[in-house]
């Protein structure tokens, strides 16, 4: 019986190489990548975290948080809190990173105030061309990003969202058929159950999904 791919296969499209299981080359004890979920880039997906996740650094803490089965398109760009900048003060120059005295007295805190928390990315969410994610955005489960978007915002699960900022152009189903499918949570079945139960996973057909064994 078919078992679906290795979730830890670096490529698992052998005629397309630019297609790659995250997992697979993602070790930074601040990122976390689920099953399954895929980069796409004409130039590989093996430098993701030097391309990809910028001004993201050990000693501030913040995590990147990716869910299973997401769809990551070329160019996708993760700003995280080490981007940020004092703005407590008039200036947001900053001084303190040129030394020759101009580090003396500067409080961090003042650069922390600003800082926005993980970044969290649902599972089953398809992230468009060169989308751009600001720190501590959370995007829900079944979520689609439209590409050139720029997310500063927390986007609900199953909604598409797109634009700079990016807002929610509309929900994909119903309210009662996202509760149902939230409750579900068929990306948490074990890999034999999702492969048994893909045509009701591909499908829109609630009932069966519900039937699912």
């Amino acid at each position: 019986m078919p078992t679906g791919p290795d979730p830890r296969t670096p490529h698992p499209l052998p005629d397309h190489p630019r297609v790659g299981f995250l997992k697979a080359f993602v070790d930074r004890p601040n990122i976390e990548i689920g099953d399954f979920t895929y980069y796409d880039d004409p130039d590989g997906p093996d430098r993701f975290v030097e391309r990809c996740v910028l001004h993201h650094y050990d000693f501030l803490g913040d995590r990147l948080i990716i869910g299973r089965f997401c769809a990551l398109a070329t160019g996708v760009t993760f700003i995280m809190n080490g981007a940020n900048h004092a703005m407590t003060g008039f200036s947001t120059f900053p001084f303190n990173i040129f030394g020759h005295g101009w580090e003396r007295d500067f409080d961090f805190e003042t650069i922390r105030a600003g800082f926005r928390g993980d970044t969290r990315i649902g599972n089953d969410v398809w992230i468009g061309h060169r989308a751009t994610i600001m720190p501590g955005v959370t995007i829900g489960d079944g979520a689609i990003i439209a590409a050139e978007s720029v997310v500063v915002g927390n986007v609900p699960a199953y909604a598409v969202a797109g634009g700079n900022p990016a807002r929610v152009i509309r929900m994909r189903f119903p309210d009662a058929v996202v509760a149902a499918l939230l409750e579900i949570r068929w990306w948490d079945w074990n890999i034999d159950k999702v492969t048994r139960n893909l045509n009701a996973i591909r499908g829109n057909d609630l009932e069966a999904l519900r039937r699912a064994v």
